[in-house]
């Protein structure tokens, strides 16, 4: 009897792993080697950059010039920190020897050209969601900036939180791996800023609450909450907070980082603020049209202080 338990244990434990190794295995695009060769939109590309804000996150820190993505930008979360690598088209150092089915992965899937997972501090959740040809004009942009030499320390990151693995478990969880599809009862204009805001624009990403494991909380999207670096609170932007604002003045806030008070953003979104200031105004109104559109979401309660961050 004892000898048929632990053979029945041992049995349920080798189910186990296999079911684990399944589940957190990297997953990457089906044929993107294969796809059609696409010819790069430079213009589209720039807007794409802009839109994903990537030097926020990849630009040298410490230094004027926003086109120098050698990486570097620590990110504290409540799991370590983690430190923006070099994404410049250095051949070395950057992503200069990546090929159009590499960047896609990385973008999309979160998987790196040796096939482990990113850690979802790169926002490839809302990623997901964009058109592999914007993926692809952003990369051929991206390629016609200049090369940065020069290796981004290792993260910071907690036990077991470091087991790149586990975050094929995380992906299963937390990513649907759905494209955007276009809503055919609302505007062109409204489409467009759905798929900048939901895609490259990853606004979720930090004005949403977020569950123990790092996961949003579906419910209270665009809610707000703590900040994940730990400092602040990153305000609601449906209109349980945006209410009074029209969608003019929300394209303004993007376009100057001023808000209908007449007061200027402060904090991390002076970062995001640089990089829509680049879209063109019709992207910032349509941008503008879909936030406009969120209902109204009670997130949650905030702790008593005597002023916002």
């Amino acid at each position: 009897m004892l000898q048929r338990t632990i053979v029945v244990a041992l049995l349920a434990a080798v189910a186990a792993v296999g079911v684990y190794w399944w589940l957190s295995a990297p997953v990457v695009a089906a044929g993107a080697a294969a796809a059609p060769t696409h010819v790069p939109n430079l213009a589209n590309g720039e807007v794409m950059f802009n839109a994903g804000g990537c030097t926020s996150c990849h630009a040298v820190p410490d230094q004027p010039d926003r086109t120098r993505l050698g990486g570097g930008v620590a990110i504290k979360s409540p799991f370590g920190t983690f430190y923006a690598p070099n994404i410049s088209s250095d051949p070395t150092y950057g992503i200069g020897k990546w090929t159009d089915a590499d960047f896609v992965n990385a973008v999309m899937h979160g998987v790196s050209p040796d096939g482990q997972h990113y850690f979802p501090a790169f926002p490839y959740t809302s990623y997901q969601h964009a058109r592999r040809e914007d993926v692809l004009d952003l990369f051929a942009y991206l390629k016609t900036l200049p090369p940065v030499a020069g290796k981004v320390r290792d993260h910071d990151v907690r036990f077991p939180f470091d087991i790149r693995r586990n975050i094929g478990i995380w992906k299963f969880l937390f990513m649907d791996g759905k494209p955007f599809v276009a809503d055919g009862t609302k505007s062109p204009q409204w489409n467009r800023g759905a798929y900048l805001v939901n895609s490259f624009g990853h606004c979720a990403e930090c004005h949403s609450p977020r569950n123990a494991l790092g996961g949003i909380i579906s419910g209270e999207r665009f809610a707000g909450g703590p900040n994940p670096e730990g400092e602040g609170w990153v305000p609601n932007i449906t209109q349980k907070r945006l209410g009074e604002w029209s969608a003019k003045d929300i394209a303004y806030f993007l376009k100057t980082g001023e808000l209908p008070d007449g007061d200027s953003v402060g904090s991390a979104m002076t970062r995001v603020i640089k990089n829509t200031s680049q879209l063109p105004d019709e992207d910032l109104a349509a941008m503008a049209d879909y936030i406009k559109s969120l209902p109204p979401v009670d997130g949650p309660p905030r702790p008593k202080r005597k002023e916002d961050s």
